[in-house]
């Protein structure tokens, strides 16, 4: 069979340029405690793991008859929306539909009213108001003691594309209690600084992302069985055709998910753009919206593949079946639009070689890293809340089992920080007093967990301590057939 191109694939207009594209919530961390170091900017592939905890993977060593890591099909288990005020409700009020966006659209239309949400500590809170809703009372799905992680969509995209990572280090905190993982980017206020005071031009770009997902969408869902497109809600009387209305990133729809990793069963929380047809309560009609300059040549279409590994994990993890990306021109003028099924991206790259014995990228190696992760990051915490610490870490896990108000050892406050660097590793670090302190940054917080959320599983340990509860054990479940290809 003869290799194709990617613009082969793509409709004969759509081949002009390529550059980064829109991203929601992308983060670029670093650490700048000392006990956990700062990761760079790193163009080196195959330096010596040995002062790495968890080495960095051979990218170029891709073993075609290695067994996948199972990855279980996505489950939702409830949903929620955010108001224009980012107020969260469990509702699907912020729900949007899907329509096909009008022909050379102008994607800075309404830049002037847009409404851009400010760049926070990436906070779990209402991640876990939906775990809390999901485990407990008349909304009850699951046992909190069967989840094995739980973290935002972005979290787990970073971890999975690691290995394909050659730029950009990250660093996460981590918390094990009661046997779950639970993770959140950590951002700095410098860091918060920096990603508020962008540049108008970047600005303008990160802004085009959006604009495309409103002329893609509408807040009234077509209720007949025709394939016609749904009507159209526009904000102003003057508002430019096919515009959806003007563009507030306070509101949002997640959906919360549940899905396995291996026998590993993770929670994942995630924005979904919008729903093609009416929401049926499963994610088969979901929608993953995308902008990119149009591909001109080989180059752009080597750039546009390592794109597509994001596009494809954050759509992946959250079992979105559909990303539609527009193709643009560097002042925003839409050129054409094209449609990628999720599933059929991975054989997609493995058509597309480039004249080398290796794909530009595999998801089953990054399924396999991925695993591997998950495994060090609990193994290393059960280990490092047994072993004897040095004085100085007794000294801050004392403060923190004070603050707490914990006066047992069923539970452990204890934060831990993991720092990712591209050609070298992963290392983890248990913060000290300050390092936590500039986590809780003041709020009313055991660690990164809000106090309600802590209390809360305080209470269950007491309840269930004389059962027999082991601190760092993930209940594990027999692995379910994967469904529909979720099997790579």
């Amino acid at each position: 069979m003869p290799k194709r191109k990617i613009s082969d694939l793509l409709s004969p207009n759509e081949s002009t340029e390529g550059e980064p594209l829109k991203s929601k919530g992308r983060f670029d961390d670093n650490s700048s405690h000392a006990t956990a170091t700062e990761p760079p900017i790193s163009e080196n592939r195959n330096p010596s793991p040995a002062p790495f905890d968890l080495a960095y993977p051979n990218v170029a060593i891709q073993n075609t008859s290695q067994k996948s890591v199972p990855f279980q099909q996505p489950t939702p288990l409830t949903s929620f929306s955010y108001t224009p005020e980012h107020v969260q409700v469990f509702d699907d009020s912020a729900l949007r539909y899907f329509c096909s966006p009008p022909r050379n659209a102008h994607l800075g239309y309404g830049y002037e009213r847009w409404i851009r949400r400010p760049e926070e500590r990436s906070r779990i809170d209402s991640l876990l108001r939906a775990v809390d809703r999901i485990t407990d009372g008349q909304h009850k799905k699951m046992n909190l003691e069967d989840i094995g992680v739980v973290a935002w969509r972005g979290v787990f995209t970073r971890i999975l594309t690691a290995p394909y990572e050659d730029r950009e280090g990250w660093c996460m905190n981590v918390m094990l209690i009661n046997g779950t993982l639970y993770l959140e980017e950590h951002r700095t206020e410098s860091q918060l600084v920096e990603k508020n005071d962008i540049k108008p031009h970047h600005r303008k770009m990160m802004y085009y992302g959006y604009a495309f997902e409103s002329y893609c969408t509408t807040e009234i869902k077509n209720t007949s069985h025709s394939k016609a497109a749904p009507t159209r809600y526009n904000a102003h009387p003057d508002s430019e055709l096919g515009w959806g209305g003007d563009v507030n990133t306070n509101v949002q729809w997640c959906s919360i998910v549940r899905t396995k990793l291996g026998d590993t069963r993770l929670v994942i929380g995630g924005e979904v753009d919008c729903s093609d047809g009416e929401y049926n309560g499963t994610t088969d009609t979901f929608v993953e919206l995308k902008t990119s300059l149009a591909i001109r040549g080989a180059a752009d279409e080597e750039k546009f593949e390592r794109k597509l590994l994001k596009f494809y994990f954050q759509s992946f993890l959250l079992g979105v079946p559909k990303i539609v990306v527009g193709f643009r021109t560097p002042t925003g003028q839409l050129t054409s639009t094209q449609s990628f099924q999720t599933m059929s991206i991975p054989r997609m790259m493995r058509e597309r070689r480039h004249g080398k014995t290796s794909v530009p990228w595999d998801p089953s190696l990054c399924l396999t890293w991925g695993n591997q992760f998950l495994a060090y990051l609990k193994q290393t915490l059960i280990r490092g809340e047994s072993d004897d610490a040095p004085d100085h870490e007794k000294s801050a896990e004392f403060s923190i089992k004070e603050q707490s108000g914990c006066d047992d050892s069923t539970i452990s406050a204890q934060i831990w920080r993991v720092n990712f660097l591209p050609g070298e590793g992963v290392r983890l670090v248990k913060l000290d007093k300050p390092a936590t302190d500039e986590v809780v940054n003041g709020e009313d917080r055991v660690g990164f967990i809000p106090r309600w959320y802590w209390d809360k599983l305080k209470s269950t340990a007491a309840h269930t301590s004389h059962g027999g509860i082991v601190r760092g054990t993930i209940t594990e479940q027999p692995v379910q057939s994967a469904v529909g290809g979720w099997r790579i």
